[in-house]
């Protein structure tokens, strides 16, 4: 179990290596009287999606431009195996690719059939649906959401309603997949203090996949 720190004072941290339920929740109880439950995770090793090019995923729809050549270009949609289909080329992967990746990929397969060096490939995201994350345990609305902008903690359990009154919202954990069929990390979050401002680097963008629960 993670390695859960109260500090009271903020300046000299106490903890143990590991805690069952009762002493969480005896933490627990000694935040909710003026100390500061603090998990010791290193939330700034994990990935921030609005820094870096947007990932295709499935259900994204693609706008592909062969400049010179509009028999080349398509406006596609992933399917839901990754892929798509260009006229001449046949299925390419796209899911998990980057536009810029999947560009490359375009502009060396048609150098198979098109000799023209003026032939530059254009590829735009037109429409975003791949993004979709899950909100679940004891929220108001518990959920599957999707959005066409990055969200963060915060952002995705207020699109929930929030946690509902059966909630133990400093216990939230957010589980993420490294790899899309690999297991989940868990990841801990006390929501209280993200929602104080007192632990801003709690406050994760949310990557597509990732599920978020209140206990």
């Amino acid at each position: 179990m993670t390695r859960v720190v109260v500090d009271s004072s903020r300046r000299r941290p106490i903890g143990s290596e590991r805690l069952n339920a009762p002493a969480l929740a005896l933490l627990v109880s000694l935040a909710a009287c003026g100390g500061q439950v603090r998990y010791d995770y290193d939330y700034a090793k994990e990935p921030d999606p609005r820094k870096s090019e947007y990932v295709i995923g499935v259900a994204d729809h693609l706008n592909i431009r062969v400049w010179k050549n509009a028999d080349l270009s398509t406006d596609a949609t992933v399917r839901p195996d990754g892929t798509i289909t260009m006229p001449l080329l046949g299925d390419l992967t796209a899911d998990g690719k980057t536009p810029s990746q999947l560009k490359d990929e375009v502009t060396k397969q048609l150098q198979r059939y098109v000799r023209d060096e003026g032939a530059v490939v254009t590829i735009a995201v037109t429409g975003v649906n791949s993004y979709t994350f899950t909100v679940s345990g004891n929220v108001e609305h518990p959920g599957v959401f999707n959005s066409t902008k990055y969200v963060t903690v915060l952002e995705a359990m207020q699109l929930a309603g929030g946690p509902n009154r059966f909630a133990s919202p400093t216990e939230t954990k957010l589980f993420r997949r490294t790899k899309k069929n690999g297991p989940a990390r868990v990841i801990p979050i006390n929501y209280p203090a993200v929602l104080d401002g007192s632990q801003p680097e709690a406050n994760l963008a949310i990557l597509p996949g990732d599920q978020l629960y209140v206990p």
